[in-house]
């Protein structure tokens, strides 16, 4: 079995990380519990890591890449079911490749945490809310709409990591196109124009 790259090794440590801290707060998890979850030693981690910070950033840092690009994918889109659709679908693939990644996306959305970590999470929203076009403050429905679409990406993602189901990805963007308030090829598909 050939070892794992070093690329390979940044990215299991970055989404254990992004899962725990989407799930328990920054303040809450240690380095020891990334490293339990990810099997290496804490020193092997710090090795990587050299604090809970620098980790931290490496993770924000990541999220904030991966929303950015696929607003950048989008932004020649105008707003509308067409491009609901194709941020829903590349949010989905995240979501399949890396769940800890969409539930930390969706954590700083919620702003759930009062400290640093929370302001630097409420960064996250801004390219979310570009992607799909939106401006919570001035259409707040839209922007709930978003969350709920975004949360059923980042809880099936996680279940369907611990526990396979019989669902396609292509199952997973049709709830989400759902939560967006648009109908899915299960009823009514905007790009396919059918009943």
């Amino acid at each position: 079995m050939p070892r794992p790259t070093k690329q390979q090794i940044d990215d299991e440590i970055l989404e254990a990380a992004a899962t725990l801290f989407a799930r328990h707060g920054f303040k809450e998890t240690s380095i020891q519990r990334i490293a339990d979850a990810v099997g290496y030693s804490k020193t092997g981690l710090l090795h990587r890591y050299p604090t809970k910070e620098a980790l931290q950033q490496a993770v924000l840092d990541r999220v904030l890449s991966d929303i950015r690009e696929i607003a950048g994918q989008v932004a020649d889109q105008p707003p509308g079911p067409a491009r609901d659709r194709a941020v829903i679908t590349a949010v989905a693939q995240l979501a399949m490749d890396g769940p800890g990644t969409v539930a930390l996306l969706l954590t700083g959305l919620a702003g759930s945490e009062e400290s640093e970590f929370g302001a630097a999470m409420e960064r996250i929203g801004e390219p979310v809310f570009e992607a799909f076009a939106v401006d919570p403050e001035t259409d707040p429905l839209r922007a709930i709409r978003v969350v709920g679409a975004l949360g059923a990406l980042a809880v099936a993602g996680v279940a369907l990591r611990e526990k396979p189901l019989a669902v396609t990805q292509d199952d997973l963007i049709d709830v989400s196109y759902d939560a967006l308030g648009h109908r899915s090829a299960a009823g009514y598909d905007t790009e396919r124009g059918n009943d």
